[in-house]
């Protein structure tokens, strides 16, 4: 049943080529995510449990914040305020060294944690091994791998090391080789755009055409981070 869950989403972002498939993924999923948290699932109590308890990374505080439901940001960051100073309390009679050492691996433990990217994570995790089990399995879906544009670098790591545990060692070659040619044909592209872009701040190329070149730095940030 999960299987099927994920196939629709991911043969829908694998339809465009306009960047990376995976990055359109994990924004439609953080998309929804912070849609539910500021809605229907803001006051169900399993909920509450866990975004007292996880809390927001900087983002996506700053991205609900913008979202506008500064009421239903609010009621969430008071149960949350509550639970943080409960847990880095020390009693006036334990001011001790190993308190001030816990109190601190309390605070770094819940500035490493999130809500949103612990259930966005636990879904695109899903969506590359369906991704997986797709370009196995249908060859339709192989064809729409190839006509990517690119894969980010951090989501074309994911992917090809989730192939390598998932996939059958039969197939993997040729898997590989299949996305290993779209990322060297874009990585060129983009090296070229790049070399452009730079040669246009020369005066002795000042009359020449921009080309593609004149988005490249967006292009390459996009390229090298993608949207995690």
């Amino acid at each position: 049943m999960e299987e099927r869950i994920y196939t629709i989403p991911v043969n829908e972002a694998f339809e465009s080529n306009d960047g990376c498939p995976f990055c359109r993924l994990y924004k439609k999923l953080e998309n929804d995510e912070l849609d539910l948290i500021l809605g229907a699932s803001m006051m169900e109590p399993d909920i509450r449990v866990q975004t007292n308890k996880l809390g927001f990374c900087g983002k996506h505080n700053n991205r609900m914040f913008n979202m506008k439901n500064r009421l239903g940001m609010g009621l969430m960051l008071e149960s949350h305020l509550a639970e943080i100073r409960k847990s880095v309390e020390t009693k006036p009679s334990i001011f001790t060294k190993d308190a001030g050492a816990s109190t601190a691996k309390s605070l770094d433990e819940l500035s490493e944690s999130c809500y949103v990217c612990k259930m966005v994570e636990g879904k695109i995790s899903k969506m590359v091994e369906t991704a997986v089990l797709l370009w196995e399995r249908d060859r339709d879906f192989r064809t729409k791998t190839a006509n990517q544009k690119f894969f980010c670098l951090p989501h074309y790591s994911r992917f090809i090391k989730t192939a390598s545990n998932k996939m059958s060692k039969k197939l993997y070659p040729e898997f590989l080789k299949s996305v290993n040619e779209t990322q060297m044909a874009y990585f060129d592209k983009l090296s070229a755009d790049v070399s452009w872009f730079c040669k246009k701040f020369d005066y002795r190329y000042d009359a020449e055409p921009w080309g593609d070149s004149k988005d490249a730095v967006e292009r390459s940030i996009a390229f090298l981070n993608g949207c995690e």
